[in-house]
């Protein structure tokens, strides 16, 4: 999708942490949007600034509310599916309802929002659906099974979506950062990662340049993490030893366990 001017696009989670920045970035190619989070203030603040916005509030972990903003939104050319929840600590350490909770919002949603949007953008042979997945989708660490699960489902989600639609007309693309510092889950525990972080720029242009290539995915960090991913996949047994230098720090972990 080379001309994003005039384009309408359903942004989730767009009240905060990275969302606020993509919508900036792709306003600034002339894209028109329905927001949607679950706080309606910032939802509000930030369609006045972007201007041509519709505000729609939804919170995507209670089943129906995907539904109900696929409907809100209608025909729209771009669906980017930002929303998402940090879902770090041991498997022991989870309620059953907490893994549902990060299911519902990192998973889920980006599914039923598809699917729903979908028929519209097949019928018109043009679209794009722009999925934030993660170096965690990529890379299993300690103390992340939950989240680790939700990035490589929505990995292979996208990927085969890609190409059950080649030909279609209607583009599938994933952006995977490593650790973002500034604005977004990582950035709000206060600590710093192990290895390099990116910005939310960086992460907002990937996004830009995904949709106008139809790229398949665009690895946001440092070329030795994009290197060691590589290696990861290929030999998951042999560089069991390894992951621990992926992990989210306990520190980390336990801030987020204390927001639930």
């Amino acid at each position: 999708m080379r001309d994003l001017d005039g384009r309408l696009a359903l942004l989730t989670g767009a009240s905060s942490g990275l969302g606020p920045v993509i919508a900036r970035r792709l306003r600034r190619e002339g894209v028109r949007f329905v927001l949607s989070a679950r706080d309606r203030t910032r939802l509000a603040a930030l369609a006045e600034e972007l201007g041509d916005a519709v505000v729609v509030p939804a919170d995507l972990a209670r089943r129906g509310e995907a539904e109900r903003l696929a409907a809100a939104a209608g025909e729209v050319d771009i669906l980017v599916t930002n929303a998402g929840l940090p879902a770090n600590g041991q498997l022991v350490d989870f309620e059953v309802p907490h893994i549902d909770h990060a299911l519902d919002v990192n998973v889920r949603s980006a599914m039923v929002l598809t699917r729903l949007l979908l028929p519209a953008m097949l019928e018109r042979r043009s679209g794009h659906v722009l999925l934030m997945a993660s170096m965690a989708g990529r890379v299993p660490a300690p103390r992340s099974s939950v989240y680790n699960a939700s990035k490589f489902a929505i990995r292979g989600f996208g990927h085969s979506l890609r190409a059950e639609l080649r030909g279609s007309g209607v583009g599938v693309s994933l952006v995977s950062p490593t650790f973002v510092s500034g604005a977004g889950m990582w950035a709000e525990t206060g600590l710093r990662a192990s290895v390099r972080e990116t910005t939310p720029e960086r992460v907002a242009e990937a996004v830009v340049r995904a949709i106008r290539r139809d790229a398949a995915e665009i690895l946001v960090a440092p070329v030795e993490q994009r290197l060691f991913s590589r290696v990861v996949l290929a030999f998951p047994g042999l560089m069991q030893p390894f992951l621990g230098s992926a992990a989210v720090p306990q520190e980390a972990v336990e801030r987020q366990h204390a927001k639930r």
